[in-house]
């Protein structure tokens, strides 16, 4: 835990929700409420933050910021880039609202004037980080980034902390999916009572999680909460794991066991996998539920019982049913009150969310300065269909933060990814080393290619010799390193320029030198 201390040292409060993050349209950054009250820095502010595909939210006030903060629309701020000094409310104003309302978004303040007085004030009130205008573009696109992975972290050690805890509720479980918010809004109303719960839903949706939090915020939250995984318990053993055995029942039975549903008496008993229970078992969970009691194997009398039922499937059960491996008397037991989770494909709206919280997490479990990931990547990302749902996106980030070699992932760290998602799958060729581009590891290409090599060279290879064995021109080798960057990173000038090292004007000179313009579609407006 010290590393993940240290990580969240500057930050006061958990993060908020995030703001919806999509293919089609949908903005592929996050939201910044900018509060300037001169038009000119607001104008600056805004292009700059445009520029590091993000979303800007321009207001000239600290009230109207608040005003804002209060509607529907302030509900998907992500951070604050506040002016100090300003008429009526000023920035250590709005600071102290902020506080007083508990706010959770992190703030970065700026202002003229840079004293030492000033910037301690800020911080003390609350601020993440501070800057001095005019602001540099990178300055601030750093602090931006920064304040970001810090909330982003906080809101995942929270969670991570809850659930450990055991209070891990629904109002945790933040959406920007309109099916997942109707299954968390049933799951809301279910939470109260004791009504036996049933949730559908394909393998990676997260049902256990979901399970947890409708205990958590019900009445029996202070008492245990029982997971019993169905599908992974030997036939012959079932019984007497969840109902219990007398000593000597059976060979092997040294010692009385209660068994799970004793295990979780006075609490909640999670069924998954439900439609994995053998025949003879389904009989007794039925008795289970209509009388309250239970009948360990040995036993001479039933013992009363008083546990709350969460089962799970990722099965039809109707369809067990009319297959006659499930009691149909037991479906419609069960099946009082059903919860569907959506797959992660039908709820795209999430992915960029939890892209982030996971990239928060294991960046500072693995001690990586992780702090973001590219627009590229997270389109990508956004693209994939999810067969493994959300259990296979969190493993793919735990991936891709292990691989990372910057403080941003692009798509070089998700080769398998790109390669499934058309428009990227040259971009995992290029951009992979050939132990993961493919599953049999090859060595290494020599840089350097003789006349004897017949193979054709792949496109991540700079061939210095020609096919007569001499050095080729210093303008050709240039020329296709040029082609080979404008290719690997899509167009993306700027992307080109700092890659390369070079400032963008002399790219665009090189381009004309070497007679590339036309055959790259180079235009300045690219910038």
């Amino acid at each position: 835990m010290s590393g993940i201390q240290t990580l969240l040292t500057p930050v006061n409060q958990c993060a908020p929700k995030r703001h919806i993050l999509s293919p089609g349209g949908v903005k592929m950054g996050a939201r910044i409420l900018v509060v300037d009250d001169d038009p000119v820095q607001r104008r600056l502010l805004e292009a700059m933050i445009k520029r590091f595909e993000y979303e800007p939210v321009m207001t000239e006030g600290a009230e109207a910021a608040l005003k804002l903060l209060d509607s529907a629309e302030g509900a998907a701020i992500e951070c604050i880039v506040l002016d100090l000094v300003m008429p009526d409310l000023d920035g250590m104003g709005m600071l102290g609202k902020l506080r007083e309302r508990g706010s959770p978004l992190p703030v970065i303040v700026q202002t003229g004037q840079g004293s030492i007085d000033t910037v301690v004030s800020a911080m003390r009130a609350g601020a993440v980080d501070f800057c001095v205008k005019p602001v540099r573009p990178e300055r601030l696109q750093v602090s931006l980034r920064n304040a970001l992975a810090q909330a982003t972290l906080a809101d995942e050690v929270r969670r991570m902390h809850k659930s450990a805890d055991g209070k891990l509720s629904l109002k945790d479980l933040s959406t920007k999916s309109p099916r997942m918010q109707a299954a968390l809004t049933l799951a809301e109303k279910a939470a109260g009572s004791d009504i036996p719960v049933l949730i559908e839903g394909e393998s990676g949706t997260g049902k256990e999680l979901f399970a947890r939090a409708i205990h958590a915020a019900g009445p029996r939250a202070k008492k245990p909460f029982v997971a019993v995984n169905c599908g992974a318990i030997p036939a012959n053993l079932v019984e007497s794991i969840l109902f219990g055995h007398e000593k000597g029942s059976f060979t092997g039975a040294q010692e009385k066991q209660p068994g799970k549903f004793l295990e979780a008496d006075g609490g909640t008993l999670f069924l998954d996998e439900i439609g994995e229970l053998p025949a003879d078992t389904q009989v007794k969970l039925l008795r289970a539920l209509q009388e309250g009691e239970i009948d360990p194997v040995g036993s001479r009398k039933p013992v009363k019982v008083d546990f709350r039922l969460v089962s799970a499937t990722n099965r039809d059960l109707m369809a067990l049913v009319r297959a006659g491996t499930f009691r149909e008397d037991l479906f419609y037991r069960l099946h009082i009150y059903p919860v569907t989770l959506p797959p992660l494909r039908e709820r795209m709206e999430d992915v960029p969310d939890l892209v982030r919280r996971f990239v928060a997490r294991f960046a500072a479990e693995e001690g990586k300065r992780v702090r973001s990931v590219s627009a590229d990547a997270m389109k990508l990302l956004s693209e994939y269909k999810w067969p493994g749902n959300v259990r296979q996106l969190e493993n793919t980030v735990f991936r891709s933060v292990v691989l990372a070699g910057a403080d941003e992932i692009g798509v070089v760290e998700f080769p398998q990814i790109a390669s499934q998602v058309p428009g990227y799958e040259q971009a995992a060729l290029n951009a992979a080393p050939p132990s993961i581009a493919s599953p049999s590891t090859q060595p290494a290409a020599p840089l350097i290619v003789s006349e004897e090599q017949t193979e054709a060279p792949s496109r991540d290879r700079l061939e210095l010799v020609d096919f007569h064995g001499h050095v080729r021109p210093m303008e050709a080798l240039e020329a296709e390193i040029i082609r080979f960057t404008i290719a690997h990173y899509r167009g993306r000038m700027t992307e080109v320029a700092r890659r390369l090292g070079i400032g963008r004007s002399t790219l665009y000179r090189k381009l004309k030198e070497l007679g590339l313009e036309a055959e790259t579609g180079a235009d300045h407006g690219d910038l």
